[in-house]
């Protein structure tokens, strides 16, 4: 039996390793239990950080590709999918050392192997068939998510795959189906599109990324059709047949059947906790359908255990389990704490062209009750986005007319992941519509859009 910990965190996500410093940097003796061999959970390993990296390798093709209209002539851009592999291999290892050597300078004692709770102050961690225990005043459960599995079409890693298997291709399919087309579906139907796939949608919900304001789904269907991306909505897959070089998919539209042949299938239909064998039915925390009940604070029914992140019902998403790491930590260790507005967590997708967004839908807004004017500047308006030679897309902007608050900020186009952080200040400061367009935006840039699609939403776009 090792010494007791302030802290034992059993995941070292984003929000495991996050919520470790965090109680770090506030006196706590802090160790963190990782099941994998490397540290950074899977939005490092098999998510955001490698999606991201195929994401930017898919971006240098287009703009090689179309370098000539810029005046740059480079020959024929083509696809090196070893290379492409080697390169994301090196960007995620960097970011595992990275944590690493985080975790040697604030003294956090990492723990390798398979955790689960045994007692209320103890966690036991297992490794190699060996077994060890540890004490803790507190603990924190971390333990994230993994690609949910669809029962008619089970991922088998070779025609039918998930978002961890497609992350490891070595070459690119001539066909491929996407079940969902939420942000992973979306993100992945630009990647394979750029590098040279025929891809296809498909989702069960009447739009293309159904969290986002319907006029930003919008857009994103007629950028993705002209980019030969085809999309089926309202449109559920009823069962699959595999053949020696490829699947017959059989679909079902609003009553209407049909069949689409692809090369590979990718299943992305949303993640599932990670908590079965983790002990916490045996110490009285509730679970929702594999999801543990928390209150404001992360706190479960057991007041020195909190959970976070993918295994808690609110988004899964890196900077949410991150957000909740920290709160959870700085309430356990007796700091103010101030429990987090889900209402401005911002929502990217990497896709081309990119999605940010922050605050409520128009259709939000109004079912709460409020009185909405919107505003709208089209990315064809800016002389940078002309520069750039990435026209599509537009800012939206959400206010409510009694006192003037931005309410929501909704953006297509280039960049939209990074400008959104503006709008992440705008609400979190809860700022009028006019003090977001009196603030001086710098010209020529992309967020010029903001501030043009604050003015339109009190009637005077000054360059549209």
């Amino acid at each position: 039996m090792s010494d007791e910990r302030d802290l034992i965190v059993i995941g070292s996500g984003p929000g495991g390793y996050v919520a470790a410093i965090r109680a770090a940097q506030l006196g706590l003796s802090v160790a963190v239990v990782e099941k994998d061999p490397k540290l950074g959970g899977t939005c490092l390993h098999r998510g955001c950080i490698p999606t991201k990296a195929l994401l930017h390798t898919a971006s240098l093709l287009d703009q090689t590709q179309k370098s000539e209209d810029f005046g740059v002539k480079v020959g024929v851009a083509t696809l090196d999918m070893v290379q492409t592999q080697a390169y994301k291999e090196r960007v995620v290892d960097k970011s595992a050392k990275g944590v690493a050597y985080l975790f040697k300078k604030n003294k956090i004692e990492p723990i390798f192997g398979r955790g689960r709770l045994v007692g209320p102050h103890e966690v036991e961690v297992t490794s190699y068939q060996e077994s060890q225990r540890f004490k803790a005043r507190h603990i924190l459960v971390a333990t994230g998510s993994v690609p949910r599995e669809l029962g008619i079409a089970p991922s088998d890693g070779e025609r039918i795959l998930n978002s961890d298997h497609i992350l490891q291709l070595k070459s690119v399919p001539g066909s491929l189906v996407i079940l969902g087309a939420g942000a992973v579906g979306a993100e992945f139907a630009s990647i394979f599109t750029s590098f040279g796939s025929e891809v296809t949608l498909v989702e069960m919900l009447p739009r293309l990324l159904p969290l986002e304001d319907e006029e930003i789904s919008k857009e994103l269907g007629r950028v993705f059709r002209k980019r030969g991306i085809r999309s089926f909505t309202n449109t559920q897959l009823t069962s699959v047949d595999r053949y020696q070089t490829g699947l017959r998919l059989h679909l079902d539209t609003e009553g209407s059947t049909g069949s689409l042949d692809a090369e590979m299938l990718l299943v992305a239909v949303g993640r599932a906790p990670v908590t079965d064998g983790l002990g916490l039915e045996g110490l009285g925390i509730g679970l929702d359908r594999g999801y543990v009940e928390v209150n404001e604070y992360m706190q479960t029914a057991v007041p020195h255990i909190y959970a976070i992140g993918d295994v808690v019902q609110t988004p899964w998403l890196a900077h949410v389990a991150s957000a909740e790491g920290i709160l959870a930590v700085e309430h356990m260790a007796g700091e103010p704490a101030r429990p987090l507005d889900y209402d401005h967590v911002p929502g990217v997708t990497y896709c081309y062209p990119e999605v940010g967004s922050v605050g409520l839908t128009e259709a939000q807004a109004r079912e709460r009750g409020y009185e909405v004017e919107i505003g709208k500047f089209p990315f064809t308006a800016l002389g940078k986005a002309s520069i750039e030679g990435k026209p599509e897309g537009f800012v939206k902007v959400v206010r409510e007319t009694r006192w003037d608050q931005v309410l929501g900020v909704h953006i297509i186009g280039a960049h939209a992941t990074e400008l959104v952080a503006e709008a992440c200040v705008a609400l979190q400061l809860e700022s009028t519509t006019e003090e977001l367009f009196r603030t001086m935006h710098a010209h020529p840039t992309l967020s010029e859009a903001v501030a043009e699609a604050a003015h339109a939403a009190v009637g005077h776009a000054i360059h549209f």
